[in-house]
C-alpha cells in the first residue's frame, strides 16, 4: 500500500465565542472548510451573541499551558494561528508554550475590539503581546485600529499610511504584517502584506453588508491552515482573502441572531 498522506494540522490558541461566528469556533470551521484539520487551545470564555459581549471569563494560565503540552505532545501540529488572549498571563503562557514545543507557522491576530465595540484585550496587556508575541510570529494580522493602537498613533486612512504603519511594526519585531483594509472606505477592501522584501497588495470588492462577525478571525485562520498545508506566505494570504470574501459575499444567506452576523465560513456547501 502507498503511504499515507500526512494530515495537516493547525491549532487554535484564542477566545472561545459562544455564538459561534468568532474566536475558536470560527477558526475550527475555516480549518475544516480549507481542509485541514483543527485543534485548539482555549483561552478565554465569553458569553456573546451578535448583538455583543455580556462576560468574559479568562482561563488560568497554567490550564492554558496544560492545553498547548497536551496537543503539541499528540498531535503533528504544522501551523498556528493566535487570536484573544486577553491579559497578560495568558500571553507569558502562551509564549513560553510555543518556544517549548518550537512551533512553527505562527499567525498572530492581535485581537483587541470585538465586532460589536466591546474591548477583549486588557490596556495592561499591550505591551506584553508586542514584547513577546511579535517576534515570535511569523505574521501578524492587524486592522486598521489595531495597528494604529499598538503603534499608539491615529488609524490609517490612506494605502501609503497603511505601508507605513506595517514598516513601523517590522521595526517593533514583527516578521511579516498583513495590515486588513476592512475598515476603510471605497469600493475595495485592500489589505498590504509588508515584509522585509517589499509590499504585496490583496484587493477584493468591498460587500455592503452588516454581517462581517468573525472576520479578522477567519482571515488569519485561512492564512494559517494555508501556511499549515505548506503553501509560502504569499500564496496563504492570497487563498485566504479570496476565502473571507467570499464568505462575506455569501454572509447575508445566513439568517443568525439580530446583530451583526457571522460570515459563512461554509459557502461552498451551503
Amino acid at each position: 500500500m502507498p503511504p499515507l498522506a500526512v494530515t495537516p494540522i493547525a491549532v487554535t490558541v484564542a477566545g472561545s465565542d459562544s455564538s459561534g461566528g468568532a474566536g475558536i469556533q470560527a477558526d475550527l470551521k475555516t480549518f475544516s472548510a480549507l481542509g485541514v484539520y483543527g485543534a485548539s487551545v482555549i483561552a478565554a470564555l465569553t458569553a456573546q451573541n451578535t448583538r455583543g459581549v455580556t462576560a468574559i471569563h479568562d482561563v488560568p494560565p497554567e490550564f492554558i499551558a496544560a492545553q498547548i503540552d497536551a496537543v503539541f505532545s499528540d498531535l503533528a501540529v504544522t501551523a498556528v494561528k493566535i487570536g484573544m488572549l486577553s491579559v497578560p498571563a495568558a500571553i507569558v503562557a502562551v509564549a513560553a508554550g510555543l518556544d517549548q514545543h518550537r512551533a512553527r507557522n505562527i499567525v498572530l491576530d492581535p485581537v483587541m475590539i470585538s465586532t460589536s465595540g466591546a474591548r477583549l484585550l486588557a490596556p495592561e496587556a499591550v505591551e506584553t503581546l508586542i514584547r513577546l508575541l511579535l517576534p515570535r510570529a511569523d505574521l501578524i494580522t492587524p486592522n486598521l485600529p489595531e495597528a494604529a493602537a499598538l503603534l499608539e498613533t491615529s488609524v490609517a486612512t490612506t494605502e501609503a499610511e497603511m505601508r507605513g504603519q506595517g514598516e513601523a511594526l517590522l521595526a517593533r519585531g514583527a516578521r511579516a504584517v498583513l495590515i486588513k483594509g476592512g475598515h476603510a472606505e471605497g469600493a475595495e477592501s485592500a489589505d498590504l502584506l509588508v515584509t522585509r522584501e517589499g509590499v504585496a497588495r490583496f484587493a477584493a470588492p468591498r460587500v455592503a453588508t452588516k454581517n462581517t462577525h468573525g472576520t479578522g478571525c477567519t482571515l488569519s485562520s485561512a492564512v494559517a491552515a494555508g501556511l499549515a498545508k505548506g503553501r509560502d506566505l504569499v500564496a496563504a494570504v492570497g487563498a485566504a482573502k479570496d476565502y473571507v470574501a467570499a464568505a462575506i459575499a455569501a454572509a447575508d444567506r445566513l439568517t443568525i441572531g439580530t446583530g451583526f452576523g457571522p460570515v459563512h465560513h461554509f459557502h461552498r456547501w451551503w
